[in-house]
Parts: C-alpha cells; sequence; structure tokens
C-alpha cells in the first residue's frame, strides 16, 4: 500500500512539474557568424517566436513581453503558427503585438496553422496595420551606415510533408521573396518548416530561422525529440542551430502547444541570435 502511495505521489510530482514547466520560459542564446556580416550590423541582436499556438504566459502576455523587453532586440521574428487554427481568436492572439512593436522592427512569416484556418488575409492584414513587417515571398532590404542586409520570408507550403511538391513550393517562393536581393548581400530567411533544409541550401540561403517541429514534443534525455511533424519518429531538427554546406538553420522549438496539449522535458524556448561579422 505505502508503495502505491509513493507512485501516486510520483505520478501527481510529476504531472505538476509538467504543467508548470509548459507555463515557464527559456532563452537560448546563439551568435552567428559569417563573412558575408558587414561590419555594421556586428552586434545586432535578434529574438525569434515561434509557435505561439494561442499559449498564455502571464496575463495579457505579460511574462513573454517582459522576458522579450528583457533581451533589448533589435528586431523580432515571429517565425510561424502565431495563431491556432483549432482554436482560433485573432483578437486574443493580437494582444501582444503593440507592445512588441514598440520593443523593435517585428517580422513575421505564415506557419501552417495560419493556412489550416483559411484566414490568412484577416491575419496578415491586422499585424499589417499594427505595424508589423509581413513578409509573404518577399524581402527587405535594411541598412546600417554604409551597409545592408536583407530579411526575407516565406509563405508555408501547407502541400503535403516531406513531399516534392512541398519542395517545389519551397523554391519557388524563395526565388520569388529574393529576386531582387543581391546574390552577395547576406541574406535572413524566416520560413517555418526545418524539414526543408535542403531546399534552403541548394538555395544559398545563409541564414534560416524556423520552428513547426515544437522541439519533438516530448524531449528525451541524450536522445532529441520524439515525434514532429514533418519528421516523424526521432526527427533531427527539432531544436537549435545546424549548418549544412554553408546554410546555418536556427530552430526553435516554440511556445505553445496544439494538437497535443502538453510538452514534456520540453520548456517553452525564446531563441536570441546575435549576429557576429568576420
Amino acid at each position: 500500500m505505502k508503495k502505491f502511495l509513493l507512485f501516486l505521489l510520483l505520478i501527481a510530482a510529476a504531472a505538476a512539474y509538467i504543467v508548470y514547466d509548459n507555463g515557464r520560459l527559456t532563452v537560448t542564446d546563439y551568435t552567428v557568424s559569417d563573412p558575408r556580416i558587414p561590419e555594421s550590423f556586428d552586434g545586432l541582436k535578434i529574438v525569434q517566436l515561434s509557435d505561439v499556438h494561442d499559449g498564455e504566459f502571464g496575463g495579457e502576455q505579460a511574462d513573454l513581453i517582459e522576458a522579450v523587453r528583457r533581451e533589448k532586440p533589435d528586431y523580432i521574428f515571429l517565425t510561424g503558427d502565431f495563431i491556432d487554427s483549432n482554436r482560433y481568436d485573432l483578437d486574443r492572439s493580437m494582444k501582444m503585438i503593440p507592445a512588441l512593436t514598440g520593443m523593435a522592427e517585428v517580422f513575421y512569416v505564415t506557419g501552417n496553422h495560419e493556412v489550416a484556418t483559411n484566414e490568412v488575409d484577416e491575419i496578415t492584414s491586422a499585424l499589417s496595420d499594427a505595424g508589423v513587417h509581413v513578409l509573404r515571398n518577399q524581402a527587405m532590404v535594411v541598412g546600417s551606415g554604409n551597409s545592408s542586409i536583407a530579411i526575407a520570408g516565406i509563405d508555408d507550403p501547407l502541400s503535403g510533408v516531406g513531399t516534392e511538391g512541398e519542395a517545389a513550393f519551397t523554391r519557388h517562393a524563395i526565388e520569388q521573396a529574393t529576386a531582387e536581393v543581391p546574390e552577395d548581400m547576406f541574406t535572413m530567411l524566416l520560413a517555418h518548416r526545418p524539414e526543408q533544409f535542403n531546399t534552403y541550401s541548394d538555395m544559398d540561403m545563409p541564414l534560416v530561422f524556423s520552428g513547426h517541429a515544437h522541439g519533438g514534443q516530448v524531449r528525451i534525455p541524450f536522445v532529441g525529440g520524439l515525434n514532429s511533424p514533418g519528421q516523424g519518429w526521432f526527427p533531427d531538427l527539432t531544436s537549435g542551430i545546424h549548418n549544412r554546406d554553408g546554410t546555418q538553420l536556427v530552430i526553435s522549438r516554440g511556445l505553445g502547444n496544439s494538437q497535443i496539449p502538453l510538452r514534456i522535458l520540453n520548456t517553452p524556448e525564446i531563441v536570441t541570435v546575435t549576429l557576429k561579422a568576420e
């Protein structure tokens, strides 16, 4: 009987910790160097927020907003699934946006959940009206001193995971977004899906920001993520920074949850990236 009660106590404690862990925030810092980064952009700091899925972090998102504010970003990147298609409430999702645009320039791309709502125009119009730079197969050239870099963003394909159609869509979207960007300009690409890493690399994108994988939802110590959409069981691309043939891919574990309501050993993550000129 004592062993059974101890077992129940352990289960209750584990459940309580999981719920607690899903409501807190961790910050992961990366430094990215590249010979194409101009000296005037050395030290530029980006905060990446991905896969919010309407998750709550303090009343009116106060905890999330304060965590971002502490990082003092130059740019904020929203890399898709800002809303959740299963409980779509745009007014609620928008509540944190004025605070973010008051801190830094904010850039946004769609994720599969925005596309799934069939309300992409409503979502992107609301964000644009609030001062967010919405990148739909587009790029913006930003300057510092006498130098410039490009920030590009592509729509989520939502055309079937890992298919040739999705890869072709992604390739065409990148071509469209970067058509007027000089080939030698350092370009940062916002693209929701990490499983298209080969395509990003084939297209010679220097630095890519993705999310989508939710860190594998369940993190297994010394192994990594358990499962992610588009990659299946024990996926390779769920978090961290990866390098392939000169393309660096930053993957956020994201913040919220969707159909699976809890993360396990997978604290919601804010990512920061600081650029370093070589």
